[in-house]
């Protein structure tokens, strides 16, 4: 870099879109039929534009969420980009109000888009940028809420694209049909295959306890916030009573909620999410974290930019693969024989099917 205002913010882009799923998603929750998202696009003085993607979870919040990012726009309007400062900065000015929620979500698209418009302006992608290698990494795919039968077919779909890992949705009326639908996908997956399942935090502790007394037979890779996510008391009960490891993490806000979890010893693994632990800088301190203690990371959604993270992540596990916002995306995230391919991103592998944009858009 030569001249430091050839890389300085000039503005902040927000569109909105509602991306409809192919395959709706059924949970213990509910059923997810589309991704409301919120797209930032931040552009420096040489034109360089950095983008990023966040997922709101309910069409409620896309105008709120939209909003807050716009309003960000004057407090880093022309400062350099750094987004290591940035990020300093942003947190300073809302520690009264709180960084969690949807500030938190609009913080972290600005901490997206900020990593993914300075690896674009050094012509990298982001995990070159910060100092680290592109490697496979295997991915696994999900199983909705869908029932014994639909659960084992949407499983073999998994094993016939080359995956390796499937997770599936349970929480049902009994452990019998939790088992009864775990039995079904291995005999559709086969022996080989790692198999995850997520209760969605629907069970009480004793509850948790109770049915993972049952599931420790199943031979299952992990079991997802059986409980209150951050129920740490209550998790870290759970944990010590399992055999089978326990994951969370996909809904801890900052790496203080991941430090909290660790201090309980509330999961085995952790599966922190791009967005609500604070974006690309939020993620290497969540890594640094999860390394002191020799702890498996995995991700939550976001596979293009959680694909480079855990590339740079030492205890690097899992990468949750889907789908849902392909269709807006001009390069999705490519996986072979299972494993995502990380090698011809540039930047954070984020950028736009304008085309696609137009036509969800909210």
């Amino acid at each position: 870099m030569t001249h430091d205002s050839t890389f300085r913010i000039r503005s902040v882009q927000v569109r909105a879109v509602r991306v409809p799923m192919e395959h709706p998603h059924q949970t213990a929750g509910g059923t997810v039929s589309e991704s409301p998202l919120v797209l930032t696009d931040i552009t420096t003085e040489d034109g360089t534009v950095g983008h990023s993607v966040v997922f709101t979870y309910t069409a409620a919040a896309l105008k709120p969420t939209a909003d807050l990012i716009r309003n960000l726009e004057p407090l880093i309007k022309g400062s350099l980009l750094a987004p290591a400062e940035i990020e300093q900065t942003l947190s300073r000015r809302f520690r009264l109000l709180g960084t969690q929620g949807l500030v938190g979500i609009a913080l972290s698209a600005i901490d997206m888009a900020l990593w993914d418009a300075l690896a674009r302006s050094h012509g990298v992608p982001l995990v070159r940028l910060l100092g680290g290698a592109a490697k496979p990494i295997p991915a696994y795919g999900a199983v909705g809420y869908d029932g014994v039968e639909g659960s084992a077919r949407v499983a073999e779909d998994w094993v016939k694209r080359g995956f390796t890992g499937i997770k599936a949705k349970i929480g049902y009326a009994t452990v019998q049909e939790d088992v009864a639908v775990i039995r079904a996908m291995r005999n559709a997956a086969g022996n080989a295959v790692a198999i995850m399942v997520d209760y969605n935090q629907c069970l009480t502790p004793v509850e948790a306890v109770q049915r993972l007394r049952v599931l420790d037979e199943e031979g299952l890779t992990w079991v997802e916030e059986p409980t209150l996510a951050h129920d740490y008391a209550g998790h870290a009960h759970v944990a010590r009573e399992a055999k089978t490891p326990i994951q969370c993490g996909e809904n801890w806000w900052g790496t203080l909620d991941m430090q909290h979890a660790i201090d309980a010893q509330a999961s085995d693994f952790m599966m922190p999410d791009v967005m609500k632990i604070g974006g690309v800088t939020g993620w290497m301190r969540a890594a640094a974290l999860a390394h002191a203690r020799s702890i498996r990371l995995s991700n939550h959604l976001w596979p293009e930019i959680s694909a480079q993270l855990l590339c740079l992540t030492p205890t690097a596990h899992w990468l949750e693969y889907a789908d849902w916002w392909n269709p807006i995306m001009s390069e999705p995230l490519e996986i072979t024989k299972g494993m995502a391919n990380v090698g011809g991103a540039m930047g954070t592998g984020v950028a736009w099917n304008e085309k696609a944009v137009e036509r969800f858009s909210a």
